[in-house]
């Protein structure tokens, strides 16, 4: 809400963000409590449900024939020609400062203390680097001792990041196509990209990306095991974690926080729809067939 707070503050006459979904959301609901005109840029293959979902908040949905990158220059050219704040390019700096609360929020509910290890889903690099700057101003004002390492994860059809970080660049090559099914993260041209390198590097952690089908298992064990539906570019973490486990690049011991930013709900297109249900009468003999002994 302080980013939007700051848009008025700049006497701008309206909001909106280049997004592949969750973003949207975010800058749909609090522009619309601020009383102020929305528009979403979005890619035209985006997951239905994250596109209602910003409707229903009254933003204007803009669905462009591209990828994300096209989608982000677009963006720009908006905030050149139009009064526009767009949260992600010419209000950056704030909604980074927005992010970098998720920082407090983990500390806070480890007691104020920090974890030995935090995966960061990475799409544009920009949360994992505003994770990064929380913690360690946490530790600047004496509040915890200590920062963690910090990993990003990407998966395989889109991992510029990764890539980089594996041929040991400080320079992201973009990818022009993306091809994976997460698509809440297939940023080709991650415009925080350079910055995530070098906050990983600092921190002592690594870049790893899985495949759609480890994202997609990570989604069900998520969900069968704590009881929490997220989506694949959510779930990616766990499958990472699971990575670098039998890598043997995480220790089983190590305290580790796995960052689960989406709904399962508002990608279902992406998630294979293996319902199984029973049918019975309402009729209690019945009931055997559902309660085995």
């Amino acid at each position: 809400m302080k980013l939007l707070a700051t848009a008025k503050e700049f006497r701008l006459s309206s909001v909106g963000c280049a997004s592949t979904g969750n973003l949207a959301s975010a800058t749909a609901a609090h522009a619309a409590k601020a009383g102020l005109p929305c528009y979403v840029f979005m890619p035209f293959d985006v997951e239905r449900n994250k596109i209602l979902q910003a409707t229903q908040y009254g933003a204007e949905v803009v669905l462009v024939k591209g990828t994300y990158d096209d989608v982000n220059r677009l963006a720009h050219i908006s905030c050149d020609l139009y009064d526009v704040g767009i949260v992600n390019v010419n209000l950056r700096p704030y909604y980074v400062e927005g992010s970098k609360t998720m920082a407090f929020e983990i500390a806070e509910q480890l007691g104020w203390r920090v974890p030995e290890h935090i995966i960061v889903p990475m799409a544009s690099g920009a949360l994992l680097c505003a994770l990064y700057k929380g913690l360690k101003e946490l530790e600047e004002l004496g509040i915890v001792e200590g920062s963690a390492r910090i990993s990003g994860a990407q998966p395989q059809g889109c991992s510029p990041i990764v890539d980089a970080f594996k041929k040991g660049l400080d320079h992201v090559i973009p990818v022009e196509r993306p091809t994976t099914l997460v698509k809440n993260l297939a940023i080709g041209m991650p415009g925080d990209g350079t910055f995530a390198l070098k906050t990983v590097r600092q921190s002592g952690g690594v870049c790893e990306a899985v495949s759609d089908r480890e994202a997609l298992e990570a989604v069900r064990l998520l969900a069968r095991t704590e009881g929490i539906f997220a989506e694949p570019g959510g779930a990616i973490t766990v499958a990472v974690l699971k990575r670098l486990l039998d890598d043997g690049k995480v220790d089983s011991s190590e305290e580790v926080v796995c960052c689960v930013t989406g709904a399962g709900f508002k990608a279902l297109e992406s998630i294979p729809q293996e319902i199984q249900t029973k049918l019975i009468s309402p009729k209690a003999d019945m009931l055997s067939s559902v309660f085995v002994r």
